[in-house]
């Protein structure tokens, strides 16, 4: 099961994220890519909230609603959110490069793509 710090670790890793801490959420640190918010933790809960959408939102719920759930504020644009109790980390690192993917600019994602094809992983 990931912790806050492993999926910080996930969310920083990524090429251009980072974490902007917003103080009139609480203090809730949130994730970025060029100051679009791709994720964010989960105001003291053990979730995490990511961007995905509507059809990844909706096929996860269905497949382990105990896991996923649409997040209540931004839920209706396929946010959602993720219990990191009951998450495997494999699953998780492949829904943060995803919401990840959906924020960045595209010659951003296609760079990154191409050094992971090259073999220079940066993860």
């Amino acid at each position: 099961m990931p912790t806050e710090q492993d999926v910080r670790a996930m969310f920083l890793a990524l090429p251009e994220a980072e974490e902007v801490v917003i103080e009139n959420w609480g203090d809730q640190p949130t994730f970025r890519v060029r100051k679009k918010m791709f994720g964010m933790m989960g105001y003291g809960a053990p979730t995490v909230c990511l961007k995905a959408t509507r059809e990844t939102q909706a096929a996860l719920v269905e497949e382990a609603p105990e896991v996923f759930s649409p997040q209540p504020f931004f839920g209706r644009f396929g946010w959602i959110d993720v219990v990191l109790d009951l998450v495997a980390a494999d699953e998780l690192e492949e829904l943060v490069e995803e919401a990840w993917r959906l924020t960045a600019p595209k010659r951003v994602v296609k760079a990154y793509d191409a050094r992971q094809e090259a073999g220079q992983d940066q993860r």
